[in-house]
């Protein structure tokens, strides 16, 4: 199981980021970096042991306390207040993704794809096991919870509200090629 530490603020570059750091089975230190406070070592556990629908459900909910109390209430987001993430937490949220599904999921992936379509959403949609045909998957049971799914078939960043939550996240800096 990883171990968690807590850095203190003062002494990370920016005092403004609380970092957190686990270590994968490896040792490999992950720091888990938040400009909000906002603590992923739940969301890096639930990755870890590739409880991908817990782990997705769970970044839904950061995203949410991203957003401030309001989203919180309602558990989920508008596509105004993912413009206001700090880029720390979404690239710590994709981080997490990256290195637990060996590069497979996450939304630098998704990114990466819908450029790879030219950002053609019905494209998109199909290639990563959203949509086959007319049809959109159903959720939560026609969704492939583990490694097999397609790549880039999570996070589902809150799909079920249509593209506009999900092109401001792949339009957030934190996903920017200047990384």
């Amino acid at each position: 199981m990883s171990s968690l530490q807590q850095s203190n603020a003062d002494n990370s570059p920016n005092p403004a980021i609380v970092t957190f750091t686990t270590n994968t089975p490896d040792s490999t230190p992950i720091p888990l970096n938040s400009e909000a406070g906002i603590d992923y070592a739940p969301l890096e556990h639930l990755l870890a042991k590739q409880n991908f629908q817990a782990a997705d459900q769970l970044t839904l909910q950061k995203m949410c306390e991203l957003a401030g109390p309001a989203a919180v209430q309602r558990k989920w987001i508008y596509f105004t207040e993912v413009e206001q993430f700090p880029i720390t937490d979404l690239q710590t949220i994709n981080h997490l993704w990256l290195v637990y599904s060996d590069g497979k999921f996450g939304f630098s992936v998704q990114r990466e794809i819908w450029l790879g379509v030219a950002k053609n959403w019905e494209k998109f949609w199909s290639k990563i096991g959203w949509k086959s045909g007319n049809t959109w998957t159903r959720y939560p049971q026609e969704f492939t919870w583990d490694l097999t799914a397609p790549k880039g078939h999570l996070p589902l960043s809150n799909q079920l509200r249509g593209v506009r939550v999900i092109a401001s996240l792949f339009a957030h800096p934190a996903f920017s090629k200047k990384q």
